[in-house]
């Protein structure tokens, strides 16, 4: 049977339990879940991503509370002292948030279904790595996931770029867990001088005349040939299936559209 009432504290498991179409599991979602739309509709929204409203999720009465990361290891602690059972994934790469997803599919009684969702990914990633190899003159690319400090992408969006036949110019930081352990200084990107600038400000919109107008970055292709571009959150930084269903896609159109 599986857990029956499943509260989400981000949005990638609501996403993956909405696909597999047993969405009726699910009691409470983030706030900051916008896949599918109509969840926003249906579900009651009882977190943050830091944070989470402890009383309403306890009066939900939740056999399941799945999360993700570190950063919400606070809120997981607050909810295993209440007695609720708590499951953090903490999926840094792709090839995680492919096993997670069918994780997922297990709990609820999906298996074949996710296993079909999942395998479907990896034969999309597979023609993604297939046309990359025809491609002659790969585009650098600087992903920008918060502006100050500046930092930029985690692994997953690392690999994302270069399946979308991009170079990710920072890609020697993809490994780095924390994003502390990314942070860079305007003068790095200056020196690795990327043909393209892809802004996802972890949920606050990408400032566009700070971008343009930073000082060090004046030489830069990205600047010099105006390819910067703002990428929504939810299908970048989600580590989940919007990623491949939107993300990656996204990604190809912006390198390779005249």
């Amino acid at each position: 049977m599986g857990p029956e009432r499943i509260i989400c504290l981000t949005e990638e498991p609501t996403e993956m339990i909405y696909l597999l179409g047993e969405e009726k599991r699910i009691v409470g979602i983030s706030v900051y879940t916008e896949r599918p739309t109509r969840a926003k509709e249906e579900k009651t929204k009882v977190s943050a991503f830091i944070s989470g409203n402890l009383k309403k999720i306890l009066s939900l009465d939740p056999d399941l509370v799945i999360g993700f990361s570190d950063i919400q290891g606070q809120l997981a602690k607050d909810l295993i002292e209440r007695g609720l059972n708590v499951l953090i994934f903490n999926q840094r790469s792709i090839s995680e948030i492919i096993s997670n997803m069918q994780i997922i599919g297990n709990l609820v009684g999906q298996s074949e279904k996710a296993k079909s969702i999942t395998d479907g990914w990896q034969k999309q990633i597979q023609t993604w790595e297939k046309e990359n190899e025809s491609i002659p003159n790969k585009p650098k690319v600087f992903f920008q996931e918060w502006d100050e400090p500046l930092i930029t992408g985690i692994q997953w969006v690392s690999e994302a770029i270069e399946l979308a036949g991009g170079i990710d110019s920072f890609s020697h930081l993809k490994d780095r867990k924390m994003a502390k352990e990314r942070i860079i200084q305007a003068n790095d990107v200056k020196e690795a001088n990327p043909d393209i600038y892809v802004g996802s400000w972890c949920g606050k919109a990408m400032d566009w005349d700070w971008v343009r107008n930073k000082p060090e970055w004046q030489s830069t292709g990205f600047i010099q040939n105006n390819r910067i571009y703002e990428m929504d959150p939810s299908i970048i930084l989600q580590p989940g299936p919007a990623l491949f269903l939107e993300g990656i896609p996204k990604l190809r159109e912006l390198f390779f559209s005249p």
